[in-house]
């Protein structure tokens, strides 16, 4: 019964992401002719599909296909990266696409449930168990991630990259200014607030213009109060939203919130990291792509303007964004897609990619001396951590709940009402 709503709401989305593309002329002229007009992809072309089209990650996509072509010199690759909205635009002109039955021969999509419960639950994708075995890959991911792009007992992806959500990123001269000792609970962690507060500092800077920052904070204090084991049970329904636990987490939510910056639905995550970077507020929770922002757009130096560390009483687990790539059914081109994948796959072609997207790589047998400071922690973090998925970025739940939660926590913000929060979740819960 579940699996038949999945392809429903599956259903559902392509059917809107179609008549939605109709007005958003931008991102259809960027990606709606690029399998030109044959309707399929011909051999010995590859069409690539994402959304990386910003700095960092435009030049990390561009570095892969370079070594691709350096490998496979007969195959034509063409990048149809679609710009805009973290995705958004990139995601209505690729469900246009699939409904249609013109596939790219491979696209960007989240690990988690962004893929099994869209295109792995509409039959669009293949299995590459077989990949994974000619390449040896089953020890080079770990396990955890290999069941995030997994369902019922077939891999239907390659992750590229990792990114971690459950990192705070601090203003060193501040704290070292007003004698904070970094956190690693959430009663030192409140301790430190209050201290930031009376010396005039805002504690934690927010920027929830869209509400995926929000539900990011709270998925991470739900890791903190739950545990990893506790926090998968949770969106897996074995546990539920009515829990004692989830309303603490709630509660400390709440309370965390009296410490931000009151302008904070105004900003989205860039202009609230500036605080930080300024020195107007202390800290931020920020997935790590936040990093790459002090250090390459601000200028800011490594463990000398910022530092980093795990969102208080989470240092053993590791909130995983990562980014993948794998084989629509109906596409001609099946075996140059599956050398594309092998390349993205490969240490070189991963150790090509993360360092300039700012991300680290999804294999835990990469060149470490690629890396900066701050990669080669998380790497380190990423071998010996728990892996959980998160809730924002699509890994942990259905499109349909997570939509539901962004809107749940939105109001929370504004009206602090837990009981009213722990309904919403509970009322949604049937859709993960």
């Amino acid at each position: 019964m579940k699996k038949l709503f999945y392809l429903l709401f599956v259903a559902l989305v392509l059917l809107l992401a179609a008549c939605n593309s109709d007005s958003d002329t931008s991102g259809e002229a960027e990606g709606g002719d690029s399998s030109g007009d044959d309707g399929g992809e011909s051999a010995g072309k590859v069409e690539i599909f994402s959304w990386w089209t910003g700095a960092g990650e435009e030049d990390g996509l561009l570095a892969l296909i370079d070594l691709f072509e350096e490998k496979h010199p007969d195959i034509e690759v063409e990048n149809a990266a679609v710009a805009g909205g973290a995705g958004t635009n990139a995601k209505a002109v690729l469900a246009t696409r699939m409904q249609g039955n013109d596939p790219p021969s491979t696209f960007q999509v989240h690990g988690g449930e962004e893929l099994n419960k869209s295109w792995v639950a509409a039959d669009k994708m293949e299995p590459l168990n077989d990949l994974y075995e000619e390449n040896e890959w089953m020890d080079k991911f770990p396990e955890e991630l290999i069941d995030l792009v997994s369902q019922d007992d077939n891999i239907y992806s390659v992750p590229v990259n990792i990114h971690r959500g459950n990192v705070f990123f601090y203003n060193m001269a501040v704290f070292e200014e007003h004698g904070i000792e970094v956190p690693t609970n959430f009663d030192e962690f409140f301790e430190a607030a209050d201290a930031l507060q009376e010396a005039g500092v805002v504690p934690v800077a927010l920027g929830d213009k869209e509400s995926w920052t929000a539900t990011q904070v709270f998925e991470n204090i739900l890791l903190g109060v739950l545990g990893p084991d506790d926090y998968k049970k949770l969106f897996a329904g074995e546990i539920g939203f009515d829990d004692d636990r989830v309303v603490e987490a709630a509660e400390i939510f709440g309370k965390m919130l009296d410490y931000v910056n009151e302008d904070h639905a105004s900003r989205n995550w860039q202009d609230s990291a500036q605080l930080v970077a300024n020195g107007e507020a202390a800290m931020i929770n920020m997935g790590d792509w936040a990093k790459g922002y002090f250090a390459n757009d601000l200028d800011l130096k490594t463990n000398e303007d910022f530092g980093y560390f795990p969102f208080p009483a989470t240092d053993d687990s590791f909130t995983i964004i990562t980014d993948t790539f794998g084989l629509p059914k109906g596409v001609e081109n099946t075996d140059e897609v599956k050398e594309f994948l092998t390349v993205l796959g490969s240490v070189e072609g991963q150790d090509a990619f993360n360092p300039l997207k700012g991300s680290i790589p999804a294999r835990v047998d990469a060149d470490p001396s690629k890396y900066d400071e701050y990669g080669t922690d998380a790497m380190e973090d990423f071998k010996n951590s728990r892996l959980v998925p998160s809730l924002a970025h699509g890994s942990a739940a259905s499109e349909g709940f997570l939509t539901k939660a962004n809107q749940a926590v939105n109001i929370f913000v504004t009206q602090r009402d837990v009981d009213n929060l722990i309904q919403a979740l509970t009322n949604a819960a049937g859709e993960m």
